[in-house]
């Protein structure tokens, strides 16, 4: 193996050059939004029918209930025959809870509670899947049957309006929730701190993050982890704190990547059909060049080594140009990183010996892929290129023009294909409140499949080696970036497919369909994992997509240079 020295010149630096030798599936989600008259999919889960434009009057419902609640004189009213109740419509219920309250209103205290969402203008609340074994307990000496379908009128607590005898019949019957109550009261809290941050009344945020931990604290499984992260977040933008830990660099980075890699099916998703795009268009040709725009521990070139090596008429001379990140010491200088690159090309290059693999590969460390100029690459006219994207696209936005200079080096290449897997969610907006909603729903969704995954038959929750801490560590430093940082500090700035078409469009790049062997692929690999019936594989406009029952997270795409360009 011939090792080439850094050329300190630039702020891309080759490592060195290694050889071996030897002799149509239905659309699940055509549209990325929901209209106004959707029903919320966090609380249908548990049988709650309440539709998107209804939210802001559950919540405020909800909000009047609390005070309520909170009233000594009301909660000692309770009797104990309690019928277990889980209404499926949640608007029409909580106003009729409240109707009878303020029935009864010399007994009870029908104020509000403002110190929980102090705001006049909150357009929404975000309301995560709560347990399936949240329930409501009705103190009444009879059963009430399910009341009437949810009415999308404000709400007034001042008003009583009319409603079914028979629904409550007990005077005095007060509605209560158990401890699966701070599930929904720590959404609420979230949300409203987060309203708070982007009002910059941090005194009111301070308070409410505290309250948040609180409410986390009480709660399990995967809501208790993303919940104590977004906790941790907006702390971190409340007391300017910064969100990086000591041990963070490129290597850990690839360590926690490693571990999701095991835990969960979106890695090897990305790589799957990323590799199955490239195979095709690599069919009939001698020579070939993948630029890996993250190479990380190159875990995705093994199933292509492989696959190449058994291709009818033999493999292909198969050329590897793999990009990775530079170190910095305390001192703040950039350490090449050339023994970790380095290890990873040894590594392939073995492999590619014992399968006969004709390989050559080389390594470069850059702080940004908009530092990437293609005569740097060693570029071939008798070369075939693949340029491979796995969630690097997205940390371009983050400085103004990188995205648009690096599609303009892709057509410098020549790419025959270019494959690009990124999140499916919309994180770059300047809005932080909307940001911050979105960002919840997505981790909320992802933290969910994650605890699905790792849960055995038996319902207990096997960690092999670490995996599924790492992994929800993985994911927490992406919510800590998306909600803490701004500037060029905030680079987990995801956007959805149709905004990535939109952009590629522009540059001259068109779409290439992905085939149906990429989701054969895609489909055998689901079946590798546990809670596999959770997740969904489905092609949109020629993209796979990944994700956890309804909602998309992942999405791959293939791109070709324009007949135009």
């Amino acid at each position: 193996m011939k090792r080439e020295y850094p050329n300190d010149n630039n702020n891309i630096h080759p490592i060195y050059t290694g050889a071996s030798s030897s002799s149509g599936k239905s659309k699940m989600w055509d549209d990325f939004t929901q209209p106004d008259t959707a029903v919320d999919e966090l609380l249908a889960e548990l049988g709650y029918q309440v539709k998107s434009s209804d939210m802001n009057d559950v919540a405020q419902k909800i909000q009047h209930l609390e005070g309520v609640f909170e009233n000594d004189v009301a909660l000692s009213q309770l009797v104990s025959d309690s019928v277990h109740y889980n209404p499926s419509d949640l608007s029409s219920y909580l106003e009729s809870m409240i109707s009878e309250l303020n029935h009864n209103n010399n007994n009870i205290n029908n104020s509000f509670v403002n110190d929980v969402v102090p705001s006049d203008d909150l357009q929404s609340i975000i309301y995560p899947p709560p347990s399936k074994k949240q329930k409501m307990l009705l103190s009444s000496s009879s059963s009430s049957p399910s009341p009437t379908n949810a009415s999308s009128s404000s709400y007034n607590p001042n008003v009583n309006p009319t409603h079914n005898p028979t629904q409550i019949q007990n005077p005095n019957q007060i509605i209560i929730m158990d401890t699966q109550e701070n599930g929904i009261r720590l959404v609420h809290t979230l949300m409203a701190c987060a309203e708070s941050v982007q009002k910059h009344d941090l005194k009111l945020a301070e308070t409410l993050v505290n309250r948040a931990c609180i409410l986390a604290a009480s709660q399990t499984g995967a809501m208790k982890k993303v919940a104590l992260f977004f906790t941790q977040a907006l702390a971190c933008r409340i007391y300017n704190l910064n969100p990086n830990t000591p041990q963070d660099s490129p290597a850990f980075d690839d360590l926690l990547h490693m571990h999701f890699y095991e835990t969960c099916p979106y890695i090897k998703f990305a790589h799957f059909t990323a590799n199955q795009a490239i195979l095709e268009a690599f069919a009939g040709q001698k020579k070939v060049h993948v630029i890996d725009f993250s190479i990380k521990q190159g875990l995705q070139w093994p199933a292509l080594l492989q696959a190449l090596a058994l291709r009818p008429g033999g493999p292909p001379k198969f050329r590897l140009t793999g990009i990775g990140p530079p170190v910095h010491d305390n001192n703040n200088n950039i350490n090449n990183n050339t023994d970790y690159l380095q290890e990873v090309g040894w590594k392939l290059a073995q492999l590619a010996d014992n399968i006969n693999v004709e390989f050559e590969y080389r390594g470069y460390v850059c702080e940004s892929l908009a530092d990437i100029e293609p005569g740097m690459l060693d570029l071939r006219d008798d070369e075939v290129v693949a340029v491979n994207s796995v969630f690097e696209m997205h940390k371009l936005l983050a400085r103004p023009g990188s995205v648009d200079k690096v599609l303009g080096s892709v057509k410098e290449m020549n790419p025959v294909i270019v494959t690009v897997v990124e999140q499916e969610a919309n994180h770059n907006g300047p809005v932080f409140m909307e940001r911050f909603t979105e960002s919840l729903h997505y981790y909320s969704t992802l933290f969910d499949s994650l605890e699905s995954t790792v849960v055995n038959d038996g319902g207990v929750t096997v960690d092999n080696g670490g995996d599924m801490v790492m992994s929800e560590m993985y994911l927490g430093k992406q919510i800590c970036n998306v909600v803490a940082c701004e500037g060029v500090e905030r680079v987990e700035r995801h956007m959805t497919l149709t905004q990535w078409k939109s952009w590629f469009d522009s540059a001259g790049l068109e779409s290439v369909h992905l085939g149906s062997n990429a989701y054969k692929q895609a489909s055998m690999l689901l079946a590798l994992f546990g809670g596999g019936d959770g997740y969904r594989v489905e092609e949109s406009n020629g993209c796979l997509m990944l994700g956890w029952h309804t909602r998309p997270l992942i999405t791959t795409s293939a791109w070709k240079i324009g007949s135009t360009r």
